[in-house]
């Protein structure tokens, strides 16, 4: 009898073990009864290259040095394409001199190249050469296209033309500085006195649903580093000019099309530092046109 009672005991000892051990291993990021709840850091910028929410304007600022989140916020993945870039058609050829593959829009990033000037000497026949690899590469690693292998392919092409396209003299500018953003081409530059003080670069405005909207602001508020909410993440070089939309840094692969911004501008690094030096409070900003499928 006495033997039974200790088996019994060490019965128990064991279940209550195992219940203990399966309540360790909740994870209260997996969901639960509590519904919806607010999304991790950092969620809506690797999702949609979210920075900003139309609507009121940001609300609660940090400190200048900025809070440190006290959620713990799963590591975030390096950006990067979700398309792979096109293998090379039937009458590509990989020029040995050059050192890299001849893409299918050879002939038209080479003349979109030359019109813009700037990255080295090209020749405009279709075929890849030493010189042209050259140049290609630097244009890609300019506009942060990913592989920057010299390859024309349709993401250099795009780029190539939104640029070579772009009017400076389009938006109006007036005596002071103004930053000007063509959302149709998804481009953006700076203009003081009637010239040009930085040449058009690439962005990325709002997605379908939330649309940056053309018109004539200025920049209200300033900030290197801000928080937003409630999306939870940081905004370098923040300038906004309007309903919480604004120009800054982006975290994401600016050239994926599939997504965009909750209506701000979205820049590549050097050319939101460029703009940071370049604007203050009270700088004009004219946005003209609309971006595709918005």
């Amino acid at each position: 009898m006495k033997r039974v009672r200790v088996i019994s005991r060490l019965v128990a000892l064991m279940v209550v073990t195992l219940v203990g051990a399966g309540a360790c291993a909740f994870d209260p990021q997996a969901g639960g009864g509590g519904g919806g709840g607010a999304a991790p850091a950092g969620a809506a910028e690797q999702t949609t290259g979210a920075s900003g929410t139309p609507g009121p304007d940001q609300r609660g600022r940090p400190p200048a040095a900025g809070p440190t989140p006290t959620r713990s916020a799963a590591p975030k993945p390096t950006p990067k394409p979700t398309r792979s870039t096109p293998a090379p058609t039937t009458t590509s050829t990989v020029a040995p001199a050059a050192g890299c593959a001849q893409g299918e829009q050879q002939r038209a990033v080479e003349t979109y190249l030359t019109r813009l000037g700037g990255f080295g000497p090209v020749t405009v026949d279709g075929r890849q050469s030493a010189a042209d690899c050259a140049a290609i590469k630097k244009f890609q690693r300019r506009y942060g296209i990913r592989p920057a292998e010299g390859r024309a392919g349709p993401t250099t092409y795009d780029v190539a033309k939104r640029l070579a396209t772009t009017d400076p003299a389009s938006c109006g500018a007036g005596s002071g500085t103004t930053f000007c953003v063509d959302l149709t081409r998804q481009t953006v530059w700076a203009v003081r006195g009637g010239k040009v003080i930085m040449a058009p670069t690439v962005t990325r405005t709002g997605m379908s649903g939330y649309r940056t909207p053309a018109g004539t602001y200025k920049v209200n508020y300033r900030n290197p580093k801000e928080w937003s909410n409630p999306y939870e993440v940081w905004l370098p070089y923040w300038q906004h000019f309007t309903q919480g939309m604004g120009f800054h840094e982006t975290t994401t692969y600016l050239h994926e099309k599939s997504i965009g911004s909750h209506g701000c501008v979205n820049l590549l690094h050097v050319d939101a530092v460029r703009m940071w030096e370049l604007g203050k409070v009270g700088t004009r900003v004219v946005l003209i046109g609309r971006r595709p499928g918005t």
